[in-house]
This record gives structure tokens, sequence and C-alpha cells, in this order.
């Protein structure tokens, strides 16, 4: 699936690697699949990536610690991208538990993870050693009703999951360049996010986290003011 381009990890904070593989999509269309691992006493990867995509994954992991002493796969929403690579993380890390929101497991995850999920509560903090994550449910922010989020509360990243997406497979790990005028220009292509009453006050919520690394899930992560960001988006998805 990633047609023979390597799999590349870049250390984008302290401890948090992104492990990116570009794809090629057809018709010359290119795409970015991100995956981020938090190296501590307790690893954590969010995203697993596609189950097809599990080798190269893996052996990203492997670049940076042992894959099987992760001890927390998380993601966002159901999703192949998301945790299509999940059971196979689970086989692999005896100790490892899928993390996610309560409707993730009560829809999904616990009917079709080997492991039951370990449900993080709206607001809830988790400590994995020298870093603090915080769980945010997102519902339908961008998409999906089980959809949420996590921020690190030590280096202010902000794991955005599948907002400010964009396409193309040629993406350094970091920019500092405009993210919000490519990724809503795809937005109103593709119509992904869902239009909601309830995502102004959730980006709101996430802006108050203050992040200064933008974790992307498609494309390069992006370094900045993340709360101006965020609330720029909120103005963008609000005019439709």
């Amino acid at each position: 699936m990633a047609n023979g381009t390597a799999t590349s990890v870049d250390e984008i904070a302290d401890g948090i690697y992104r492990i990116s593989t570009p794809v090629d999509l057809g018709g010359g269309r290119g795409f970015t699949f991100n995956q981020f691992l938090i190296k501590d006493d307790q690893p954590l990867l969010y995203h697993t990536g596609q189950h097809k995509l599990f080798e190269e994954t893996r052996a990203a992991v492997e670049r940076v610690m042992p894959a099987s002493k992760l001890r927390w796969i998380s993601f966002s929403h159901y999703e192949a991208d998301e945790c299509g690579a999940l059971n196979d993380f689970l086989a692999l890390a005896p100790e490892a538990e899928p993390l996610c929101g309560r409707l993730a497991a009560n829809t999904s995850i616990n009917d079709t993870a080997i492991r039951p999920a370990r449900v993080a509560t709206d607001g809830e903090t988790i400590s994995l050693g020298r870093h603090t994550v915080r769980w945010f449910d997102t519902p339908h922010t961008p998409h999906a009703w089980e959809c949420g989020l996590i921020s690190e509360t030590s280096t202010k990243t902000l794991f955005c999951g599948d907002l400010f997406t964009r396409d193309g497979r040629d993406h350094p790990a970091f920019t500092e360049s405009d993210i919000l005028g490519p990724s809503e220009a795809l937005r109103q292509r593709l119509g992904y996010f869902v239009q909601s009453t309830v995502s102004r006050p959730i980006l709101e919520r996430l802006a108050g986290e203050k992040p200064e690394v933008m974790a992307c899930m498609h494309g390069s992560s992006w370094r900045g003011d993340g709360a101006g960001l965020l609330r720029a988006l909120a103005d963008s998805v609000g005019r439709g």
C-alpha cells in the first residue's frame, strides 16, 4: 500500500514521534497517513494506521522502541486509518489496551478488539510517566459520533486527528506555513466535516489548551499559535 516509499520517523516534540507513510491513491493523487508515538514509561501510540500498513508502522515504531512494550493504543474514532491495525498491535504487545472514548468502546471496540477498551472520560488526564495526556470528547468534530482527541500537557501538543487534513504525498515533518487554507479547500471539496452546532464550542475548548504543536493525521505537523488556528477554523466552518 505504501508503494515502495519508506515510512519516515521524526521527533516533533520531546519524546513524541511522527510516523508518516505517503501513499498513491491513483490519478496522480497522493496522501499521508501519520501515526504518533509517545515514548515513556507507559508508551502510547495514537492511530494505528490501516491493517495493510501494519508492517510498515510496526517497523517504524521499532526504530524508536520495542513495539511489544506499548501500553496504550489510542485513536480518535472507528475508521480503518485510525484503528485498522489495532488487533495487530494488541497481539504484539501483551500489556497494551485500547484507549478511547465511551461511545467508541460501546459501539465498536469492545466488540471488535481482542481486549476490552480502557474508557477515557471527557477531560480526564492519564499519566504516561514524564508525559500526561488529556482526553476530549469531540463528537462530529470533524466527523463520527464517537470522535475524541488528546492533548499532551507538557509539550502542548494537540493530536488533532482529521482536523486540518491536507492531501498530497510530500509533506515535511513540520511546517509553520498556512495549513488552514489548504485544509479548508480540501474540506470544501470533500465535505468530510460535519456541519454541527457543537463544533464551535468544541474547537474553543481545544483552543483553551493553547497548543503549540498540532500533530495532524494527514499532512505536516504544525508549530505556532494553535489557539488562534483553532478559532480561525471555527470561524471558517461557521461560514459553511
